[in-house]
């Protein structure tokens, strides 16, 4: 059974500095503005939220942050990633650094004893529809492949790291140290690591049973997400396949 629906901070990851030289988007104004648009919409869908934004380019947002959300609750927290891993191991290494700072040094997430996770310059339209199954520990999106394909099993291919729910110890305990197994060179990234601790643990009743509408802009291509009606409708469509199949109807 779902629990009350949580009062839980949104974590924004930011790095307005632009570490992995893979993203398109490296133009520190470009990406601050969208860091910025993304709180506003935050803001928009729920105005009594939140937000932690933790930055981890050492970038210092706290007199823009001020100056444009005043009434708002926004906690801004900022310490330096380590550059040169990041260069190696991706941006999903930065990003899991920066949960791994927020978790430590956040007092809005230490007082809630847990968080809402979203990469920054993103924000989910249907936020609130998403949190009506919160179970209380973890709450994600899982990513399946060949499910419309009869003569394929469905595969269950990665846990969608964008945007999660997760309850501060539950997430000490399994996936603090998640981004330690990236492979790079093997593209074994941050979302095939969640779900490789997702398998390895056992973990059920915990994933989306809806698609959760994510807009914004991706870092990785420079360009505003496209979530048309019809897209929207397949991936739900897929999830009501993926939720009749055996194999994986105890993960939601």
């Amino acid at each position: 059974m779902a629990l009350l629906t949580p009062t839980l901070p949104v974590l924004l990851t930011s790095s307005i500095v632009a570490h992995d030289a893979g993203v398109e988007l490296k133009d520190e104004e470009a990406r601050l503005f969208h860091v910025i648009e993304s709180v506003e919409q935050w803001l928009r869908i729920d105005p009594e939220l939140s937000i932690v934004l933790c930055d981890g380019s050492n970038y210092d947002m706290r007199s823009m942050l001020t100056q444009r959300f005043p009434h708002a609750r926004v906690e801004h927290i900022r310490f330096q990633n380590d550059p040169m891993k990041v260069k190696l191991m991706g941006r999903g290494y930065g990003e899991g650094e920066i949960v791994r700072h927020a978790v430590e040094y956040s007092e809005l997430i230490r007082h809630a004893g847990g968080f809402t996770k979203c990469t920054a310059k993103l924000w989910v339209d249907n936020y609130r529809e998403c949190l009506h199954g919160w179970n209380g520990k973890f709450l994600c999106k899982g990513v399946f492949l060949d499910a419309f394909t009869p003569l394929k099993p469905t595969l269950f291919h990665h846990i969608d790291t964008r945007f999660y729910v997760v309850n501060s110890s539950f997430y000490r305990d399994y996936f603090l140290n998640a981004h330690h197994a990236i492979k790079v060179n093997t593209g074994h990234g941050l979302e095939e690591c969640f779900r490789d601790i997702w398998l390895s643990e056992h973990m059920q009743h915990a994933m989306l049973p809806l698609y959760p509408i994510i807009q914004g802009v991706g870092g990785g291509t420079a360009t505003y997400y496209s979530n048309t009606k019809k897209r929207v409708w397949k991936e739900n469509l897929r999830l009501q396949i993926v939720r009749k199949n055996k194999k994986f109807a105890h993960f939601f």
